[in-house]
């Protein structure tokens, strides 16, 4: 199927299909007009690299997930590839710091307020 199939059929741009390419994500053969031809199989390589990116992994760990996932074929699931193990721990660090920084702010703002708020209740309400 030609880009455009792919595109149609996955929701996804031929641009980012272009970038999953260019990032080893995904393969095509090229024809003899230099047309990209990709196998039904992108269908679900595809949706299975947005999976990814909507759960916040970068391209590289995307290729490390799929790699692991096309040397252990026998796995209908990832979770049981032990490679990735690292890389999932990694993500969930990732995101609770990122939860636990959210956490500070929301704190900071939740008290600046508090005080802006009494100190306009006591102020009569003014700038």
């Amino acid at each position: 199927m030609k880009i455009s199939q792919l595109s149609r059929a996955t929701g996804v741009s031929p641009r980012s299909i272009r970038h999953y390419e260019k990032k080893k994500l995904l393969t095509a053969n090229r024809l003899e007009n230099d047309y990209r031809e990709f196998d039904e199989s992108a269908v679900d390589r595809v949706k299975t690299i947005q999976i990814y990116i909507r759960l916040g992994l970068s391209t590289e760990e995307i290729e490390q997930v799929l790699n692991c996932k096309d040397n252990y074929p026998e796995y209908a699931e990832d979770e049981y590839c032990g490679e990735m193990l690292a890389v999932y721990e990694q993500k969930l660090n990732e995101i609770n710091k990122q939860m636990n920084a959210l956490a500070t702010v929301q704190q900071r703002l939740e008290k600046q307020i508090r005080q802006m708020k009494k100190k306009g209740i006591a102020m009569g309400g003014g700038c």
